[in-house]
């Protein structure tokens, strides 16, 4: 089945082009929940099976938070968006959708103190390297590539230091 998020007239309610089906609102209502019903229980197994879109629960899907995806995903042109809790979060999915025992990631030397921990503390459990380098020098970051090299990570301004980063220097060496 369809998407519906994707579908034009769903983009309409979420722009705020037409008012809200079920409050009249025009501009989209915040949904303060964390569950919803469903129609039968034949209906909560099709969404529990991911056979049907709908909402479950909002930690997995809410219309707020769909919203703010497909508005994302409009403004960087891209077919589709994950908003995350925190930058914490955003960072740990990324890192974890990619990464996996015996990997190993270059990162920029200055991060927020989170990120560090994460790279050097809770991702070395999972067997996951990180080698940090000069964030100012991408030759640095060069330097520091392994065949097992999955990813390279830095803050485009690190913390709490401040460290421009030049990204497209840094780019070029990824």
């Amino acid at each position: 089945m369809a998407d519906r998020r994707f579908q034009p007239e769903t983009l309409a309610i979420h722009a705020g082009q037409i008012p809200d089906a079920a409050t009249g609102a025009r501009a989209l209502p915040i949904y303060q929940t964390t569950s919803f019903v469903f129609d039968s229980a034949e209906h909560a197994a099709s969404l529990f099976n991911l056979q049907t879109f709908g909402n479950v629960y909002s930690r997995l899907s809410n219309p707020t938070v769909a919203a703010l995806e497909e508005r994302v995903a409009a403004l960087e042109n891209g077919r589709a968006a994950v908003a995350c809790a925190s930058g914490m979060a955003a960072e740990a999915l990324a890192l974890m959708t990619i990464l996996q025992a015996g990997d190993h990631v270059v990162a920029a030397g200055a991060l927020y103190g989170g990120s560090v921990t994460m790279l050097a503390v809770n991702l070395k459990k999972f067997g996951i390297e990180t080698s940090f380098v000069d964030a100012t020098d991408a030759d640095a970051f060069a330097a520091a590539i392994r065949p097992n090299t999955r990813a390279v990570f830095a803050e485009t301004l690190g913390n709490p230091s401040m460290v421009v980063l030049d990204i497209a220097a840094v780019v070029d060496v990824a």
